[in-house]
This record gives C-alpha cells, structure tokens and sequence, in this order.
C-alpha cells in the first residue's frame, strides 16, 4: 500500500510515533490509510451540513477496515460572491482545491480518498484531484437544498435563490415592492444544502454520477434527506472495496464517460459550466474532447427534463422521479454502457433497475421538450474557439437575433446601464474583459442577467461575454466568447453600434465586420494591462489558459 512509506520499516519510527499522536494503534499498521476529503465551511449553505456527511462517510471506512483522516478545502459560495470582486477567486478557487488535496494526499501517503463536496467549483477541483493523483477515489455529495414555499393568493409556489436575483430586477422596474422582496429573501433558502434548482452545483454533481465517480442517488438526495447519510456510509465502505480491487480514476473517467456526462448533462439542460469543468477534467485525465463535439453530442440528445431555471421543477421533483438513473435509463441507446463506476458496475448494471416514476418531470425518450440538447456550443467570427450558451433558457424568439452592440468593459459598467434603463429592446449587450486573464478569474453574470429577466427584458436583449454565466441564468446569455478581449480576440474590436448576429440554432456567433476590419481595430489598441497586479489573481492570470480549453493552468 502506498501508505507503508509512513508506516513499515525502521526508519519509519518517528512517522508511526506521530500517528500514534491521532489514536493510530500499531495493530492498525495492515489496514490502509483514507483521506476524507471533506469542503466544510461555515459561510456556504451548502457546506454547513458536511461534518454529518463525514462522520458517516468515516464510518463506512472503519466497517470496510480503514482508518480515515478528514482534512479541509476551501470552498466559495458563488451565491455570496455574487456581482463584487469577490466573484473574481471563484473559478481560481478551482485550481486551489485540485492542487491543495494533491499536496494533502501526497504529503500523507494516503492509499484511497473519500471526496465530499457540494457547491460550483469545489466539485471539478476535487474531481481534476482525482484524476492526477489517480487513488482510488469516491464522491458523496452533500446533496441539493429544499426549494422555498411562498404563498401567492392562498397558492403555494415553490422559489429559489434565482428568484430573489430576478425579484431585484423586478423592483427596479417597479413591479415588485421592497417589502415583497424581503419577504421572499425569507422564504427562498430554507435549509443546508446546494441551490435547489439545476444550476453549477446541482449539474456537477448529477454529472459526477453520470462520470461514474459516485453512487446512485449521488446527484439528487436531499441534503436534508436520511438516504444522504446513508449513501455516505455505502460510500466510505465502497472505497475500500475500491482499493481492494484497484480500481482507479482514470479507469473510470475516460473518453466514454466525458461523453455520458454529456449525454446526460443535454437530457438536463445543465448549466454552460458544465461545459468549462468537463472539458479541465478531461484535460488533467489526459483524455482528448473537442469542444465541437459537444454539439455532435447535443443534436443527438434530447432535452427531456425542464428544471429551474429552464422550468419549474427542482432536484427533489428529478430525486422523486428516479433520479439520475431514470435519465440515463431513457438514454441508454446513446450511452456507452459498458463504462465502469464506482459501484463496481458497468453503467448497464446501474441503471437496469431504474424506472421513471414521473413522466412530465423525465420526460420519455420519444416526447422529450426538444430532439436536442439543452447546451449549444457557438462559433463564428466573434467567437473563433467557440463560446457557450444554455439553448434550454433561451426563449425560442430569441434563437435568432440580430442587433447592435452595446459594449462595456466590466459587469459593474453594464449593471450600471441595465438598472439605470439605457438598454433598449433588440440591443445586445458586450461584456468583455471579464475571462480568466481579464477579469481575471472569469467572474460569472447572474446579476445582470436577472435584471434582464425580472424587468421583462430577457425575450428582447441578448447578452455576451467572454466571462460566464451563473446555472441559474436564463435568456439569450452567451458566455465563455474565446479568444477572450484579454487576448485580443475579437469581442475587444468591438464597438457601440456593431451588428451582431445570433444564431443558436446553426451554432453561430458573428458581428458584421470583415476580417480586415476586425484585424484593423485590434492592431490599433494598447497593451492590456492587468486589472490585478499582486496576490494570487495575478499569478493566476498569468498560468490560466482559454475558456475553450477548460480555463485551466498552462
């Protein structure tokens, strides 16, 4: 085992005298060493819970015959970092997580790893974690919140958090009182646990279940729920069973899985995200995906379930359903089945007992919403490397549009315009300088969007950046543009006033501009200059690569 170099041999006295410290018996020198790699903080809802999530995760191990040793990430709340400079460590937080448990786990010498993340960005870190350091690994999320109840003439109805960023919008064009806001603020987040809808959170960690990398159920329990406690137990003995048989990460994350997770994140519409995580995982598993197949991907996948913020339904309406399983078990004629899991089954094995047990929630194969997928990957003179959209948020009138640009060099510029109302109907909306070098850290532009959205705007104004977009942002939002503005690419050409043309449905993005010209305006700008000059966003800026290629370091 690879923890004997801390525990066999005489020189090895003064480690075995150290795990003594922590309890260690010397009776336990035959049993493996297990990290629980728990993201446990007190200032993310969907963190607050994860000690219990542990504790059962630990023992599983113990009853596997393991010795488990928790330790820490970091863990940010997109929610709380929302629309300040704080949005701008989210994705480099990322990098952080992936790197600080290889550092952990190779420090230590541990033999296997339990990971239990929950919210946006903790959960690609931890998994790119896995794959590089390629131990035997399992994944126990702490499951997805409860959605909010409020009742509206005597009528429940079910909120979120993407509610109160769009009843903002709302107030500001006066169709909402301040008073009814902070009642809703109230009422949206009930409890522990990630936002309730199909967002970042909620999308990676369905589609960690759908990579193989965790249990059924994994994706959709609620955190909430006693079957969440349970599933962690199953998980930290499922580890050892893992280890047992050597069964590793990059066994399981490979070229076919990144295209199940595919295949099920377009049956979800999930958020653009999914799209910047998969492709960084897939690059530090080593595994070869074209951006361009993404599309392949999505014209062959139906979108067969509607949640928030593409519909009404929420993680516990897709859990009551039959989950993540019923999904796959809809498309299992495009899967590849014999794709292995952390079960120790073949996805065929997973999912052949599953049934759908809600028809409008999972639609069937053959009545899907659309014969295609809820994600688009577009490309065209604007966006050379691609850029992303959520095609299942878009309002079908919105599909096409072609407009001006109304063009901003910040998200705080643009917000400024939106609440101030100089945006008109037909406009679409620039925002650059916000991708990983630019921003840096590739901020994500829920604020704007839901301004758009609670104001009426979202069927008449489109919005691009080559920073991203929240899982809960609906309406033509277009984000990830690559190259981004930071390195010349073309949406730094742009100006006020430029046609821009969108086409989801063909996989375009273009302004009415030769090549000359655009070649012409970005030969005349200056130098970009960082916006931040110490601390770690600078260094990140400096490694970080394309959204096209994951934003991933170089």
């Amino acid at each position: 085992m690879k923890s004997d170099t801390v525990k066999r041999g005489i020189e090895r006295a003064p480690h075995r005298a150290l795990l003594h410290a922590l309890g260690w018996r010397r009776a336990d020198i035959d049993k493996p060493l297990i990290g629980i790699v728990n993201s446990f903080t007190e200032i993310v809802p969907g963190h607050i819970h994860l000690p219990q999530i542990a504790q059962a995760a630990k023992a599983g191990v113990w009853s596997g015959g393991g010795i488990p040793f928790e330790m820490n990430t970091i863990a940010v709340c997109d929610g709380i970092a929302m629309n300040h400079p704080g949005m701008k460590y989210s994705l480099p937080s990322r990098e952080l997580i992936a790197d600080s448990v290889e550092i952990m786990a190779e420090a230590h010498a541990f033999d296997a790893l339990v990971f239990i993340p929950n919210c946006d960005k903790i959960i690609p870190g931890m998994l790119m974690a896995a794959v590089r350091l390629n131990l035997p690994a399992i994944f126990v999320s702490g499951g997805p919140m409860l959605a909010g109840r409020h009742k509206v003439d005597g009528k429940e109805e079910k909120i979120d958090v993407n509610t109160i960023f769009e009843a903002v919008g709302m107030v500001a064009a006066g169709k909402m009182k301040p008073e009814e806001l902070e009642e809703l603020e109230e009422l949206a987040c009930p409890g522990c646990g990630s936002c309730s809808g199909m967002f970042t959170a909620n999308t990676m960690n369905c589609l960690t279940e759908a990579l193989g990398m965790g249990l059924a159920g994994n994706g959709t329990i609620p955190a909430v729920d006693a079957r969440r406690t349970q599933l962690a137990q199953k998980a930290g003995q499922q580890v050892i069973k893992l280890l047992a048989d050597d069964i590793r990460p990059r066994d399981i994350v490979t070229r076919e899985a990144i295209h199940n997770a595919f295949s099920v994140d377009m049956a979800l519409g999930g958020s653009t995200n999914s799209v910047l995580h998969l492709m960084a995982i897939a690059h530090e598993a080593g595994v070869e995906f074209p951006l361009a197949m993404v599309n392949e991907i999505s014209q062959r996948t139906p979108h067969l379930a509607k949640l928030r913020p593409s519909g009404e339904y929420h993680i516990e309406d897709l859990d009551r359903a039959g989950g993540i399983p019923a999904v796959m078990k809809e498309l299992e004629g495009l899967l590849h089945l014999k794709a292995k899991t952390v079960s120790g089954k073949p996805v065929a094995g997973v999912i052949a007992d599953s049934r759908n047990y809600d028809k409008e929630v999972i639609r069937p194969f053959a009545h899907a919403h659309s014969p295609i997928g809820g994600i688009a990957v577009l490309f065209g003179n604007l966006a050379p490397e691609g850029a992303v959209v959520k095609r299942a948020a878009v309002a079908e009138e919105m599909m096409f549009h072609q407009g001006p640009a109304r063009v901003f060099d910040s998200e705080e510029e643009a917000t400024r315009a939106i609440m101030h109302k100089r945006i008109k109907s037909g406009d679409v909306i620039v925002i650059r300088y916000e991708g990983p070098k630019g921003g840096p850290g590739m901020r994500e532009m829920l604020t704007p969007t839901a301004l758009l959205s609670g104001m009426g705007m979202d069927k008449e104004v489109a919005l691009i950046t080559d920073g991203r977009f929240s899982g809960a942002t609906r309406g033509a939002a277009i984000g990830h543009v690559s190259p981004e503005a930071a390195s010349r690419g073309p949406i730094a050409a742009l100006k006020d006033g430029d046609i821009i043309k969108i086409d989801i449905a063909h996989h375009r993005l273009d302004v009415e501009l030769d090549e000359k010209e655009i070649a012409k305006r970005l030969s005349k700008l200056a130098e970009f200059k960082p916006r931040v000059t110490s601390g770690y966003l600078r260094r990140y800026a400096e490694k970080v690569s394309s959204a096209s290629t994951g934003a991933v370091f170089i």
